[in-house]
């Protein structure tokens, strides 16, 4: 596994990340809230020196954040290179971690490496997730850093994330969950904190866009990818290209978004035939996140979120 080691410093550091036409406004936060955030900060503190797992999203990035300020140079950021990891958001990690002047580590993940990946089962994110804080947790302590952290929020205990399984087998630390913090907590608080990503939409591995029992292929990955970026580009924020049978797309965007998808239809699935896709087709019931975890029985969904806890 070939690793990259990048030091960054305050002065390195470009202009800060533009911020996006908000989403939506996010409330200051109250005093219970406030409350929460520095129980996080405690327990940041208590571990001494820490490796966040860092994406670039809202969640890590308001967690390498936390731990920035309160363990300084003894938190620092791991992202991993990865095929189902699109190439802007790595480039936005990197852009973060210089604007906030951290220590960043980066490391090359070959997810069809990984038993199972490409076969793509309804386990298929505990398969990756596990192999791949696996090497995290030896970078880190090669670094000699003991603790690993993870961005995963209260939120994500209502869906299916069998990715917590293998965190939680690893020891990994989850202090945004551990501290009771949702995900409006963390753009509240984010924004408080002047950070860029408070109103960054919701991303997830681009792995998550298959259904489950179709294979994955890096060809097919960055059919995705391309064509979420093309969408970006139109200016829809918030969305995903799920794809069906390796040949048909089904576009997600938030409801009131929809009627502008509609007229663009035209030349969306223009481009997303020249991308690869046969078929290019409209979610009525617009985006949502987790989509693809819809049809898995919810008696085993219950038992995952129970086991989580």
């Amino acid at each position: 596994m070939t690793r990259t080691d990048s030091v960054h410093s305050p002065a390195q550091a470009p202009e800060p990340l533009k911020k996006s036409a908000p989403a939506q406004e996010s409330p200051l936060p109250d005093d219970a809230l406030l409350a929460r955030y520095r129980t996080l900060k405690e327990q940041l503190r208590s571990l001494g020196s820490l490796a966040v797992a860092f994406s670039g999203g809202v969640d890590s990035a308001f967690l390498a954040r936390a731990a920035h300020d309160v363990l300084g140079d003894r938190a620092v950021l791991i992202t991993a290179r990865a095929s189902s990891f699109p190439a802007k958001e790595l480039d936005e990690a990197k852009q973060f971690a210089l604007s906030e002047g951290i220590t960043q580590y980066e490391v090359d993940f070959d997810e069809f490496s990984v038993g199972g990946f490409a076969e793509n089962p309804e386990n298929r994110c505990y398969l990756c997730k596990r192999e791949l804080f696996s090497r995290i947790l030896a970078l880190a302590a090669e670094k000699g850093i003991p603790h690993v952290a993870e961005g995963s929020n209260l939120d994500d205990l209502d869906d299916y994330r069998p990715g917590l399984a293998a965190i939680a087998e690893l020891d990994v630390e989850s202090p945004l969950r551990a501290a009771g913090l949702t995900k409006e907590d963390i753009r509240a608080l984010s924004h408080m904190l002047g950070l860029p990503t408070w109103d960054k939409p919701s991303f997830a591995c681009l792995a998550s866009r298959f259904v489950y029992g179709e294979r994955i292929t890096p060809q097919r990955l960055r059919m995705v990818e391309n064509a979420e970026q093309y969408l970006m580009k139109l200016g829809f924020r918030q969305l995903r290209v799920r794809i069906h049978g390796g040949n048909m797309a089904r576009i997600e965007v938030p409801e009131e978004a929809l009627p502008v998808l509609f007229a663009k239809r035209a030349a969306v699935a223009g481009e997303l035939r020249r991308i690869g896709f046969t078929y290019v087709t409209m979610d009525l019931d617009g985006y949502r996140t987790g989509s693809m975890n819809e049809t898995i029985g919810r008696t085993e969904f219950r038992e995952e979120k129970q086991d989580a806890l």
